[in-house]
């Protein structure tokens, strides 16, 4: 058990490492949810949990001022405890996104408390010139600031909690079971409903209706969608380039130029 709660805290730290190693899509649920299987021994049950979990974070992106939830330590937690307890598909979310909101408070205080003395102290260093000082800073920073703050609320949570969680499920009622079930069901509509908001407008809009007409009234699968959609756009793209470059080209020529 504390063998396990020490690799999820692992886990979890190893994709918060992200922005140390650069945009890998290492936070994302898939990833997250498919090495919690790993450690929990159940690899199948971790790719189809984690894949869940991204339709329901789908649309979870830091945007100005806007912080999503917490994702990671959501995916995992939310992961090991249904493969652990033997739950359905419902456990990951009940359990997966409150567990992302609490974890991200714990994040924020992380960044408001612990991590500006790293950064007025990487200020003074950048002052005297000193370069790996300051670097010195950021990895110290973002290490005990938000990194060591997320890997230790995955460890001790799962540690603590596995045999609450089994108890608090034993005595939920079925009605409220079902009512996840169906709740399970809307949250991946939701995900794609706020990733659609960042990229839907008049102009592309079109081509969404166009898209949902293909895959209801023809029968054509998801993928056979994307790749006609990825089709549509590389011409549409062709035409939209040769239209720009007509008037220049046209600008450009004289009258021994027709032939």
């Amino acid at each position: 058990m504390i063998v396990q709660a020490i690799m999820l805290g692992l886990v979890a730290m190893l994709g918060n490492a992200e922005y140390l190693l650069g945009t890998s899509c290492l936070s994302r649920p898939l990833v997250m949810g498919t090495l919690t299987g790993i450690v929990m021994g159940d690899i199948p049950t971790g790719v189809t949990l984690g894949s869940t979990l991204e339709l329901a974070f789908m649309g979870s992106f830091s945007i100005g001022a806007s912080i999503p939830p917490e994702m990671i330590s959501g995916t995992v937690l939310g992961t090991a405890f249904t493969i652990s307890t033997g739950s359905g598909l419902e456990t990951a979310i009940t359990i997966g996104i409150p567990v992302a909101s609490l974890v991200l408070i714990l994040k924020n205080i992380g960044m408001v408390f612990i991590l500006p003395p790293f950064v007025h102290r990487a200020d003074t260093y950048a002052a005297q010139g000193d370069a790996a000082g300051v670097a010195r800073m950021h990895f110290l920073g973002g290490f005990l600031g938000v990194n060591l703050i997320i890997g230790l609320a995955v460890g001790i949570g799962f540690y603590a909690g596995g045999s609450a969680v089994q108890a608090l499920l034993d005595i939920i009622p079925e009605w409220v079971s079902n009512g996840l079930q169906i709740t399970m069901g809307l949250l991946p509509a939701i995900g794609f409903a706020l990733l659609l908001k960042m990229i839907m407008n008049r102009e592309v809009a079109c081509f969404f209706i166009l898209g949902f007409a293909i895959a209801t009234y023809l029968k054509i699968p998801t993928t056979g969608v994307a790749i006609f959609g990825a089709v549509a756009a590389v011409v549409l793209g062709q035409i939209h380039q040769k239209l720009n470059m007509r008037p220049a080209i046209e600008g450009g020529m004289d009258d021994d130029d027709d032939f």
